[in-house]
């Protein structure tokens, strides 16, 4: 890793362990499906050695933030097969990173979202906020709410009211 690799994989580690979840440092194998990192049972595990891209590690935080806490030490290495939790992890990289002052590049990289990272940071940088009523479902955050002042709807998201989602809401 670079210095600067370096400097936003601490930076993004120290968040996820701040909010709760579970980082391990050890080998992984080196045919994971992101560099350097594996999930295992609501665990990141992370190999400083091959991690290529630190976003990758929020963005991965945000598939376990997104899943109710009774299943997610059931996680594993196959997160994000789910449509509706990808984007809800999608919405919930941006609105860390946008919590941690990063860069939409270090987590929506060129090499990652089967080519539409740009197409992403275009719709999320217009307010275009896909994933969102998910997370606002959840309870981490609001879409929305109409503002008595003007009567007009208002953008709360991407600040969220927790990181983690605990059950399914009923």
């Amino acid at each position: 890793m670079t210095e600067d690799t370096t400097d936003y994989a601490d930076q993004i580690i120290s968040f996820i362990q701040d909010i709760g979840l579970t980082v391990r440092f050890e080998s992984v194998p080196e045919d994971t499906f992101l560099p350097g990192i594996l999930i295992k049972d609501g665990i990141i595990l992370v190999d400083r050695k091959q991690l290529k891209y630190p976003g990758d590690l929020l963005h991965e935080a945000g598939h376990l933030a997104v899943i109710p806490a009774s299943r997610r030490h059931e996680t594993g290495a196959y997160v994000g097969h789910n449509p509706s939790e990808e984007m809800a992890a999608i919405a919930w990289s941006w609105a860390a990173l946008k919590h941690l002052n990063l860069a939409p590049e270090i987590v929506f990289h060129p090499d990652g979202y089967k080519g539409g990272s740009q197409s992403i940071i275009d719709n999320f940088s217009q307010q275009q906020y896909f994933g969102t009523p998910i997370l606002s479902w959840l309870g981490m955050t609001q879409c929305a709410f109409a503002s008595a002042e003007n009567d007009r709807m208002e953008v709360v998201f991407p600040q969220m009211s927790k990181w983690l989602a605990d059950e399914m809401p009923e």
